[in-house]
């Protein structure tokens, strides 16, 4: 009885807050993944193995042993043993594909030196038209070695790694609780938000297909990374093991 007090409590808070952001921006909610169940959505997700970032020079082995769902939340733990470094990435490729509304995403940051969580979106032509060309949304990236530091970044054709279009922002208290990342994306720009607070804004005045591949549908990934061209090559063995916890992903159009 106490469980399912909760669970209609929680879902009446869901409602209110989907009405009240539905009242202020016009939007409704078209999806979400509240992570309610006792194990991961694979109608909605993927699991992708590999080592390497492909080609992040990254540490970490993906697999889908370092997850689980429990108490309305995704945690997704990385772990160092004799054999090297263990995390989960999941994407939503090719069962949820959006183009165009606010995606949002309230997590509880891994944090240490050599951790690099993310909340990010790969346009769905990425098997054919490669990266960067099909394009890359980076709503959330942090990376242990610079603490309070919030990265949003764009690749595309034009501006990609070491050029890409990108502004970190510093919120003191980034690594306790959790925060909401988020961008409101559209024909004309694509705003970045930190814990409701819009901190980039990427709005080219003349769009080509080089700056511009945001005219298709998107597909999100969710990952934990240690290490890497990005992460950093200093990694503190005795932060682990981390967990990466990530309470609902939401999009609105």
């Amino acid at each position: 009885m106490a469980e399912t007090s909760v669970k209609t409590k929680t879902a009446i808070l869901l409602m209110a807050t989907s009405a009240l952001f539905a009242q202020k921006t016009g939007k409704k909610l078209v999806w979400e993944d509240n992570f309610d169940g006792k194990a991961l959505n694979t109608k909605v997700w993927n699991f992708e193995y590999g080592a390497n970032g492909w080609g992040n020079h990254e540490r970490q082995n993906y697999g889908d042993k370092n997850h689980k769902v429990a108490d309305g939340k995704l945690a997704i733990t990385i772990k160092k043993d004799d054999v090297g470094y263990t995390s989960t990435r999941i994407t939503t490729k090719g069962k949820k594909e959006f183009q165009y509304g606010y995606m949002e995403a309230k997590v509880k940051l891994a944090t240490g030196h050599g951790i690099w969580p993310a909340f990010w979106m790969l346009g769905s032509n990425i098997s054919s038209a490669g990266w960067p060309k099909g394009g890359e949304i980076d709503i959330m990236e942090y990376i242990g070695r610079e603490p309070h530091m919030a990265y949003t970044t764009i690749h595309t054709q034009d501006t990609h790694g070491a050029n890409a279009s990108s502004k970190k922002t510093e919120f003191p208290n980034l690594e306790e609780g959790y925060h909401t990342f988020a961008c409101d994306w559209n024909k004309n720009r694509i705003i970045f938000f930190v814990d409701d607070k819009p901190v980039y804004t990427y709005a080219p005045k003349e769009k080509t297909q080089n700056n511009w591949p945001f005219d298709q549908p998107f597909f999100f990934i969710i990952n934990c990374a240690v290490g890497g061209d990005f992460g950093g090559p200093e990694v503190d063995d005795s932060i682990f093991p981390q967990e990466y916890l990530v309470d609902y992903v939401r999009v609105y159009q």
